[in-house]
């Protein structure tokens, strides 16, 4: 019988749509997705009745789901955070799932639902219009709020509180709030489809956090609900977002299987594993440690138990000193870094790989992208190849889930008795992938491009209708970086901009 599972991602992006796919291929494990033309286009929403019908007809195929309530409920992430929706359209579709339950008395439904985020700084291109103009004063208030809330504010924390909930018009501060309420009310009510056990497993994610903020808060009132309700076995709340999807994937297959991987974990520094990564609001470790939990895996001390390794590059205060600019992100500058060796690290990996081990790892020492020195350190010891998964994208968490997923998913399709050689030819497709995005792409192309859009007459975040010759340029760059510190993977591939804009990219192995 083949094994499929549907999957409903969060929107159309390749790390939401696409990303999954592949890896569950891996182990010959079918992703029964709506097709593309179902979804929505990052602030257009996907059409919800035409996604309950499409679930509804596939619903017997299968006994597992795994869904976002944001396209369920809203059509997509971002049209969560636009939309202008009662509380009763929200709760009755996402009552939806309860007809899902009672159509399949064996179906199991793994869902995620972002807590909504809070960006702190002026943009719209995700958020309300309002956002560009009122974006950093609308994360203070809430910042500024929740701590006034939970301790004590000094003088100047007061006259911030003050000057910013004053320079917030009133109809945008009413709009805002209302919609978090809302968005808070359908996490509330998705709690109790946990508790009624129509939905089996839960996770909110925390979506650019941090200590303090509108998002802090709704996260504490919902996990004190949960515990009350004794709902926190089935529940689980942590810094990420896109990699959510996968993670629960990895979940599903880990429960299908009964196979629990053992991973041992190595950083790149004992102090950088104790850091606060950029966006999030715990130490890596503990971040670590939840990913591996929700993704059906679990840490183990003795490294001859594990059935791989998990080797986490680490922030340091260099480093995030460095992320603190957004421009880092456009202007990559060489790190001098001594709070890491990653000389000592590389040299762990080729000694586990020699010692037939396989490793997994989570760049994670900047976010938006590879580590440039640690990347080419990799190529010049002929290591790329020979790694089972890697990731060095956007947030620290979208790395560790992703690369969690991808590494699980290796050893459960070698439980099942897939192919050895196959396994490695699909994965040297998706290690391909991530090198030429986390790498060529966001680490140094895209700072390249960033330089030369303006006399194309475009910006960062609007590639007009030039979308196509940006992709021709770009895949010229990505050409002359592979053949430079890629030429070991002999595949062809195509590229576009998905949201044209450059922040992200989609790449097809050929």
């Amino acid at each position: 019988m083949e094994k499929k599972i549907i999957y409903l991602p969060a929107d159309e992006r390749p790390c939401n749509y696409q990303h999954p796919d592949l890896i569950l291929n891996l182990c010959s494990t079918e992703l029964i997705k709506p097709p593309d033309s179902m979804m929505g286009y990052k602030k257009k929403a996907a059409d919800v009745e035409q996604i309950q019908s499409w679930l509804l007809a596939n619903l017997n195929q299968v006994d597992q789901i795994v869904l976002s309530i944001e396209l369920l409920v809203f059509g997509g992430i971002l049209p969560s955070r636009i939309h202008d929706l009662s509380k009763k359209e929200i709760f009755e579709r996402v009552d939806f799932l309860k007809k899902l339950k009672s159509n399949n008395n064996n179906l199991k439904i793994y869902a995620f639902n972002l807590i909504t985020r809070v960006p702190a700084y002026n943009s719209s291109d995700e958020e309300p219009d309002y956002y560009a103009d009122y974006g950093e004063d609308i994360y203070k208030f809430g910042f500024l709020k929740d701590k006034n809330n939970r301790s004590k504010l000094t003088e100047s924390e007061l006259d911030e509180l003050k000057r910013v909930k004053n320079n917030i018009p009133l109809q945008i501060k009413k709009d805002y709030l209302n919609r978090r309420e809302k968005n808070h009310a359908l996490n509330l009510k998705v709690l109790e489809l946990l508790k009624a056990e129509v939905i089996d497993f839960l996770l909110f994610p925390m979506d650019d956090n941090s200590e303090f903020g509108f998002s802090a808060a709704e996260r504490n009132e919902l996990l004190k609900k949960a515990i009350k309700e004794n709902l926190n076995e089935r529940l689980m709340s942590y810094p990420g977002a896109d990699e959510s999807g996968v993670v629960l994937l990895s979940r599903a297959l880990t429960e299908k299987y009964n196979c629990q991987p053992r991973v041992f974990i190595k950083y790149a520094s004992s102090k950088g594993k104790n850091i606060i990564p950029p966006l999030e609001d715990r130490p890596l470790a503990i971040t670590v440690k939840e990913q591996l939990t929700a993704a059906g895996a679990i840490s183990v001390d003795n490294i001859n138990d594990a059935d791989y390794l998990l080797f986490v590059n680490t922030p340091s205060s260099v480093t995030i000193k460095v992320m603190e600019k957004w421009d880092f992100l456009l202007n990559r500058e060489v790190i001098i870094d001594p709070e890491r060796s990653l000389s000592d690290f590389v040299n762990s990996i080729k000694y586990y790989l020699n010692q037939n081990k396989k490793i997994a790892l989570a760049d994670t020492a900047l976010i938006n992208g590879a580590d440039d020195q640690l990347l080419k350190l990799l190529a010049s010891n002929d290591i790329l190849k020979k790694l089972s998964a890697y990731g060095g994208w956007n947030t620290s968490s979208n790395t560790i889930g992703s690369v969690i997923a991808h590494a699980n998913t290796i050893i459960i399709a070698k439980k099942i008795g897939e192919s050895a050689e196959i396994i490695k030819e699909k994965n040297r497709r998706m290690l391909l992938l991530r090198y030429l995005d986390d790498w060529a792409y966001q680490y140094q192309i895209r700072a390249d491009l960033n330089q030369k859009i303006s006399d194309f007459g475009l910006d960062y975040f609007d590639l007009k209708d030039k979308e196509r010759e940006m992709a021709k340029l770009t895949k010229k760059e990505m050409l002359e970086f592979k053949n430079q510190y890629l030429s070991s993977f002999d595949y062809d591939f195509e590229l576009s901009f998905p949201w044209k804009r450059l922040f992200e990219i989609k790449i097809n192995i050929n």
